[in-house]
């Protein structure tokens, strides 16, 4: 399974989760801490007006260390209706980004 972190301006952090790993609160807590990480080294001066971050309902997202996680980040989180009947933002514009990022991990790969 893979975790993409982006923004307007391309892929800030992708993550596979290792075989035989779970994804669950304390997993994805410290993909955001990472996130917050990748967002500074590579948004660097453009953060002033602060992070607006959406993500669904999912139980990983919505458990206490997660939350709170969140919150040390500094993000702001937009809220997702349960059940929403919109399409994820990324069905509009990311998989333009992953694309090429499936070539690079390819190549690097085969190399």
């Amino acid at each position: 399974m893979a975790t993409i972190f982006w923004d307007s301006e391309g892929v800030l952090l992708i993550d596979y989760l290792p075989k035989g790993t779970t994804m669950n609160g304390q997993y994805y807590a410290n993909l955001l801490a990472q996130a917050r990480e990748a967002d500074v080294q590579k948004r660097r001066g453009k953060l002033s007006r602060g992070v607006l971050f959406l993500q669904d309902n999912a139980s990983v997202h919505t458990a206490r260390v997660s939350r709170q996680a969140l919150k040390d980040t500094g993000f702001s989180e937009i809220d997702h209706p349960p059940y929403s009947p919109d399409l994820a933002p990324s069905d509009y514009f990311l998989f333009q980004f992953k694309r090429s990022y499936v070539v690079v991990d390819l190549l690097m790969t085969i190399k």
